[in-house]
């Protein structure tokens, strides 16, 4: 951030620029309050490119030095810029009517309720006394109702509530916490639930499911300590076995149920308030989060929320069951049938929710824009997202200089889009897989919405490589120049642009898929990249992978293929007798030219079916989550890898691990030791020939905390620093990001309607 500090005279008067996060969050009114307190003559107005500002008097320059200093919780100021106005004797200071024109400034993120407003919700003197939409300029619903910018209410899914004579006294008075607060309402101007609090927890109790509108989109909700409650939302969703996160009442809730830590309590009580993935206490119904270590638990961030504990708890609990607990614990789920999109419409909700919840609770102030629940973690001692959304989009990324104007669509799974305007990157919300034509009906409307808030036309759109992926259609049948990237390519990208590298920068990405430049199935990939170039320099030995996609969804078949590949092919018929196709695929292995991957993912599944923990999985990543769940002691085989031309083969660790009725726990920490020490051998190799001291861990796969902790640690140990994606996920959800980095760092050298970033020549590292 810049400030520019002009000498001024007591006549003179300044024009202020702010750029940032400056609209909707109560700069305004913290403008106009200090100006008042300075006793300075002016105004302040919203605009397209942030807020403007003219000052008058002669402690002009004490105003300068505040503003930036002293700005409101969710104000992010990027620029202030000055300079010198003629003085127009201007002794008043007025907020002045906000003003159009191209956008350049952006909305801020949805926010959890403060704790001045949950004090007005539970105060029977406030005429906000339980009501459920309370807000403020620091807390609620910002980019979910915003249509369009500036960020007045007339431009939110508020403009359809007139304001009564109580709240538009509060939102024209400078000195009100709800000044100018846009979604400002109370019971008698404001939107309605459809069902009272006390009906909802009835419901709850009684072991229903509940739909429940909240800001982004509609919640599942149910007992999470009722077996059966949890089981029937599973059965009706058609979510058999992936993990549900629930949501307590307060921290000391939470302690109940998992091991919390410093660092992870502060990220649940963040403002923005995402699901946290943290060590469980089993003391939830099994089948909340089965045969996992981890649970994800989020705190109320809605008054909705705050008031369902609130009655749950009884008179004595305090704010929303806060101060002496509450034995209520929710799993809150998004409320959509299996693979669709997050349903937001009232009449959505009612036709296609009917067969899944219960109770369906409503509300009359619509969803401009969907977002999902948030999911993060504490990795290597920081925060780092898993799906970004509510509470941290639009936020940009600060990229490391100004770039076109780039759209990237990202892939197939865990979708999101990214556009860069100047030196920021806005990466949207998640939006799933483009599975369904839902699905990717939900990603044409994310990328119009994401265009017309920031008022901007892109000169290419990026997308990846690979030729049938929703995305790339979508990126083809575009208007404008389609750049292919690479897919580790633009997970390494991604860490690129959040770390602002421009230069030389080692690349290990670990997945499951990625459409490799040779046409391959990579998955396990160390490359050298500089902005639009890679080199691959090395990979996972190949694995078979037996019926090809399948063998996905199905580890027995990967562990199948190890044991025919160390020699051991006539175990396979007995070892997994209880598959239909074993026999007919152990006669298969011994054809020509099967399907091979180099995918880190596809190992961890054949590891996962050697040790007998996981023969099929029901959802993306469950062999290797439920592999890492059995980890007890972290333990490695120096012996367990061999390295050749820049070839990373562990078949002496799986030999080890091929052994019948091998303790799943004891393989489990051998698997992760080994693999661990074996790739920090080959990125320090890499990293003594290239010169490069710097390794960015990317792909789904760094989502295993301890793989990621072991190879973190045993590279610092090597003196390289490694770079963990933590702005945005390290999965395929940001994958939007490296590839519209890449895409608009290169530009300048590719002029042909459709172009491809791809690799050179393999340089191997001995």
């Amino acid at each position: 951030m810049g400030v520019a500090q002009p000498s001024l005279e007591p006549a003179q008067r300044l024009r202020i620029r702010v750029r940032g996060t400056v609209q909707g969050v109560g700069f305004r009114p913290y403008v106009y309050g200090l100006a008042r307190t300075l006793d300075l003559g002016g105004f302040v107005s919203n605009d397209a490119e942030g807020v403007l500002i003219e000052i008058e008097g002669p402690r002009a320059p004490e105003f300068l030095h505040a503003l930036p200093r002293q700005a409101p919780p969710r104000a992010r100021i990027d620029a202030v810029e000055s300079e010198a106005a003629l003085p127009t004797g201007e002794r008043d200071f007025t907020i002045a009517a906000s003003t159009g024109g191209r956008m350049t400034t952006r909305i801020g993120a949805d926010s959890a309720t403060c704790d001045q407003c949950l004090d007005d919700l539970f105060d029977p003197t406030s005429r906000f006394h339980r009501y459920p939409f309370v807000n403020c300029t620091h807390c609620g619903p910002r980019f979910t109702l915003a249509e369009r910018l500036p960020y007045d209410r007339a431009n939110t899914s508020m403009a359809t509530f007139a304001m009564c004579a109580d709240c538009a006294a509060d939102y024209a008075n400078p000195s009100n916490r709800r000044f100018h607060a846009e979604p400002i309402a109370c019971p008698r101007c404001g939107p309605r639930l459809s069902h009272g609090i006390n009906d909802i927890v009835a419901a709850l109790r009684a072991g229903l499911v509940v739909a429940i509108k909240s800001l982004g989109g509609f919640q599942l909700l149910c007992d999470a300590r009722n077996e059966q409650s949890v089981a029937r939302l599973r059965a009706r969703k058609g979510r058999d076995a992936k993990p549900l996160a629930v949501m307590a009442a307060s921290l000391a809730s939470i302690d109940a149920i998992a091991v919390v830590d410093a660092a992870e309590r502060e990220l649940i009580g963040s403002i923005e308030r995402p699901i946290v993935l943290v060590k469980s206490r089993h003391a939830l119904a099994p089948s909340v989060a089965p045969n996992l270590s981890h649970i994800g638990v989020m705190l109320p961030y809605t008054p909705i929320h705050h008031l369902l504990f609130h009655a749950a708890g009884g008179e004595s609990s305090g704010r929303g069951g806060q101060d002496a607990g509450c034995d209520l614990v929710l799993v809150a789920t998004s409320a959509n049938p299996g693979g669709q999109p997050l349903i937001r419409d009232n009449d959505a909700a009612r036709s296609e929710l009917g067969a899944i919840a219960d109770l369906v609770v409503t509300h009359d102030r619509a969803i401009a824009a969907r977002a999902d629940d948030s999911v993060a973690t504490v990795m290597a001692g920081a925060p780092a997202l898993i799906r970004r959304a509510r509470g941290y989009v639009p936020q940009p990324v600060r990229l490391a200089r100004e770039v076109p104007c780039v759209l990237a669509v990202g892939g197939h799974l865990k979708s999101t889009i990214t556009v860069t305007r100047g030196r920021e990157a806005f990466v949207s919300q998640h939006v799933g897989d483009l599975a369904s034509a839902e699905s990717i009906g939900y990603f044409e409307e994310t990328v119009a919405h994401m265009l017309a808030m920031l008022d901007v036309e892109p000169v290419a759109v990026a997308h990846d490589l690979h030729p049938d992926f929703a995305s790339t259609r979508f990126a083809e049948a575009c208007a404008w120049p389609a750049v292919g990237v690479q897919h580790h390519h633009a997970h390494v990208g991604a860490v690129a642009a959040e770390y602002g590298v421009e230069g030389p920068l080692l690349g290990l990405a670990l997945d499951g898929y990625g459409y490799g430049a040779d046409g391959g199935n990579w998955g396990g990939e160390l490359l050298w990249c500089e902005t639009s170039r890679f080199v691959r320099l090395g990979h996972l030995a190949p694995l078979v992978m037996p019926g090809g996609d399948i063998a996905s969804r199905e580890p027995w078949r990967m562990a199948a293929a190890v044991l025919h590949g160390l020699g051991r092919g006539p175990e396979i018929a007995e070892r997994f007798a209880a598959q239909a196709h074993a026999v007919r695929l152990a006669r298969l292995l011994g054809q020509a030219n099967p399907p091979i991957t180099t995918s880190a993912g596809r190992l961890f599944d054949a590891v996962a079916g050697l040790l007998g923990t996981a023969a099929t999985q029901r959802y993306e990543g469950q062999a290797a989550m439920e592999l890492e769940a059995k980890v007890r002691d972290v333990l490695v085989d120096r012996a367990g890898w061999t390295i050749e031309a820049g070839v990373i083969d562990f078949a002496p660790l799986l030999e080890r691990l091929a052994v019948p009725g091998l303790d799943p726990v004891f393989g489990a920490g051998l698997f992760h030791g080994t693999f661990a020490a074996g790739l920090v051998d080959l990125v320090t190799r890499a990293a003594r020939e290239r010169g490069v001291r710097k390794v960015a861990l990317c792909g789904g796969c760094f989502l295993n905390r301890i793989l990621t902790e072991q190879v973190c640690a045993g590279l610092v140990a090597a003196g390289i620093e490694p770079l963990i994606p933590r702005a945005v996920p390290t999965n395929d959800g940001g994958l939007s990001l490296g590839q519209a980095w890449i895409a608009a760092t290169g530009l300048g050298a590719r002029e042909t309607r459709t172009t491809s970033i791809a690799s050179g020549e393999p340089i191997r590292c001995a």
